[in-house]
């Protein structure tokens, strides 16, 4: 079949007259391949799910009944464009409380449709052709991408070990500090779950001041921090004047799907995002920012979600440990970040991490997400369904007989 006139139409962005015609498989397509693979041929063997990175429980009853009140009220039906200013007090008072953080509801916080969306409109208010943005890898690749495609280019900063997963800013050429104008931070981070501290944000500080560049910190995960309490960006003297904190419900209050979160900082910066969003988007439903008001009224919502993915990762990491995994408590996220076998003993050996987790879904049924971007590791989530301890523990004994059986080398 010829193609359609407009194959030539396509944006240089997203591939140009070539769109549509690569080959390439994106890595999480190669997953869900794999698991409809294991699936088919061994309808018997239960696929256990490491891979998803979504909250497994709904939203709390609380917010869930505050959603049915508000759905309902007339006066809700309408556009809620930049927000409603009830939602940005109730989200200035959960930093305040929570971090020490005093916003102005006003100026300084403004809602947006989740992190996603977040990520994708801050480049347009700093992005121009030829500029840098230097953004930590392995990571969410959403600001990377909008950068590109306002004629940016992305700068990656690799996370190691050896550096205790914080990006080495020391090592950023000086020509591309002059072309830089954002630096991307997630911390929590996912996926190796490396908590932030003080020291490393006052650096950050200091080095976005010195090249004169904006800090954009994505805190989808904060509320799940397990080795330090949670800690804001913007808590650290100084921050306020070099970017902004991105927020999401989604991951700290089961609110996966619900779509809602907030830009917070300096109000130039929030205000310059709300200009991009008011010509993007006409906002989230008002009865959705309404009953996102009682989860953020609500800290026993973050501090139960936090203790339940703690638990399960602290039985997670000591069954691994028993199978040969170099692994340890991750500071947060609900992911745990590892280095990925080698091989199996007198069986394939793996040059990637890919191959590895390919490796243990089709054959095993064991789902995990591959990070080959700083060296080979693998992710396993803890978002796993399983209605009570109980059918926690029961498969994390089912998954240790499988693994037991491999004789995998590190």
């Amino acid at each position: 079949m010829s193609d359609p006139y407009f194959q030539k139409l396509f944006a240089e962005r997203i591939g140009g007259a070539a769109y549509g015609k690569g080959t390439e498989i994106y890595k999480f397509e190669k997953i869900k391949r794999a698991k409809r693979q294991a699936r088919t041929e061994h309808p018997e063997r239960t696929l256990i799910d490491f891979g998803i990175g979504e909250n497994d429980s709904i939203a709390p009853a609380s917010v869930r009944q505050a959603m049915a009140v508000e759905i309902d009220k007339p006066e809700n039906r309408g556009y809620a464009d930049n927000g409603i200013l009830e939602f940005q007090e109730a989200a200035a008072r959960f930093m305040a409380r929570n971090f020490d953080v005093q916003l102005d509801p006003a100026t300084e916080v403004n809602h947006s449709i989740g992190s996603k969306p977040a990520l994708a409109m801050l480049p347009a208010t700093l992005i121009n052709p030829g500029d840098v943005t230097l953004m930590t890898v392995p990571g969410y690749p959403v600001a990377g991408t909008h950068t590109r495609y306002y004629g940016g280019s992305v700068y990656s900063l690799p996370l190691v070990p050896e550096n205790d997963f914080f990006p080495d800013l020391d090592a950023v050429p000086e020509d591309i500090c002059r072309a830089a104008k954002l630096l991307v931070l997630c911390y929590p981070n996912s996926p190796t779950g490396k908590t932030a501290t003080t020291e490393f944000y006052a650096r950050v500080v200091e080095f976005a001041k010195r090249h004169e560049l904006v800090v954009v910190q994505d805190a989808a995960h904060i509320m799940l921090s397990f080795d330090t309490a949670p800690l804001s960006f913007l808590s650290v003297p100084g921050a306020r004047d070099v970017g902004v904190e991105t927020h999401s419900l989604s991951k700290g209050f089961d609110m996966i799907g619900w779509r809602i979160g907030w830009v917070c900082g300096h109000p130039r910066l929030v205000q310059a995002f709300a200009d991009v969003k008011d010509n993007t988007d006409s906002g989230q439903f008002i009865a959705i920012q309404k009953a996102a008001v009682a989860a953020l009224d609500d800290d026993t919502i973050p501090q139960a979600i936090a203790a339940k993915y703690r638990r399960r990762l602290e039985k997670l990491v000591t069954m691994l440990q028993r199978c040969g995994f170099q692994c340890e408590m991750p500071g947060g996220t609900y992911f745990l970040y590892t280095p990925s076998p080698r091989g199996v003993e007198g069986g394939p050996e793996f040059a990637t991490a890919e191959a590895a987790s390919q490796y243990l879904i089709t054959e095993h049924s064991i789902c995990t997400v591959p990070w080959d971007d700083a060296g080979p590791f693998l992710r396993f989530s803890v978002t796993y369904e399983a209605a009570d301890e109980a059918a926690e523990d029961e498969l994390m004994r089912e998954t240790e007989a499988r693994l037991t059986q491999i004789s995998l080398q590190f």
